[in-house]
């Protein structure tokens, strides 16, 4: 079992008052699924999100993560997880943009101790941009590139360390129909040739039906 969550509670403090966001989420995830947290905004999706991706902690509950309890862990420990285990896509690409699309795909690798020379680096960043089927722009900064082209440089960063999962949240969000069906194409292609497990964060029913299981939240549970 990939990820395992057990009565998982988020509370925010805001001054004097508590405002439950997530209220008691147990859940599995199998390596190799594709599935889709879908909700309303305010459902608590992204708030999950952020807690499955090791970006915040729950308040309560039991976080398992390939059978280790990380709901709990260090600081270092979760920056560890999130630079080796899990790969992010953000709706707004967050492409560094002085930067050519092969140095912003690589730019994790010097966050990992991968033990690759600065040559293999390169060679996999090469390798990671071809697949994406961006082959020809690897000299290119995010200006000189399209909004789905710049997803998919987001894509290959996000798979440079080799996760076993890729969080998507919002993948599509900045883009025109067209380029949205194709980012997700892409990703359909990545869960079923690689196996790579992918949770996508969305509140559109089309990009929901792209995945092969959808859990919908609403006031933080979820929907039975």
């Amino acid at each position: 079992m990939l990820i395992q969550l057990k009565d998982i509670r988020k509370v925010y403090r805001i001054g004097d008052m508590e405002v439950p966001v997530l209220k008691g989420i147990s859940l599995e995830i199998e390596q190799g699924e594709y599935v889709a947290l879908m909700g309303e905004s305010g459902s608590g999706k992204s708030t999950l999100m952020n807690i499955l991706g090791c970006l915040d902690r729950p308040t309560d509950g039991e976080y398992l993560f390939e059978g280790k309890d990380i709901s709990r862990a260090t600081n270092d420990e979760r920056a560890m997880l999130r630079n080796q285990k899990i790969g992010f896509v953000f709706q707004n690409f967050n492409l560094l943009p002085r930067t050519t699309a092969l140095d912003n795909v690589i730019m994790p690798l010097t966050y990992t101790a991968s033990g690759l020379s600065a040559k293999e680096q390169r060679e996999r960043g090469r390798a990671m941009l071809e697949k994406v089927g961006l082959k020809e722009r690897m000299k290119h900064h995010p200006s000189q590139l399209s909004g789905g082209q710049q997803q998919r440089v987001a894509i290959a960063r996000a798979l440079i360390n080799n996760p076993p999962v890729l969080f998507a949240d919002e993948p599509t969000g900045n883009l025109d129909s067209q380029t949205s069906i194709e980012v997700m194409n892409m990703f359909t292609e990545l869960n079923r040739k690689e196996k790579i497990t992918i949770i996508l964060v969305t509140h559109s029913q089309e990009i929901a039906d792209c995945a092969k299981r959808v859990i919908r939240l609403s006031d933080g549970m979820i929907q039975s």
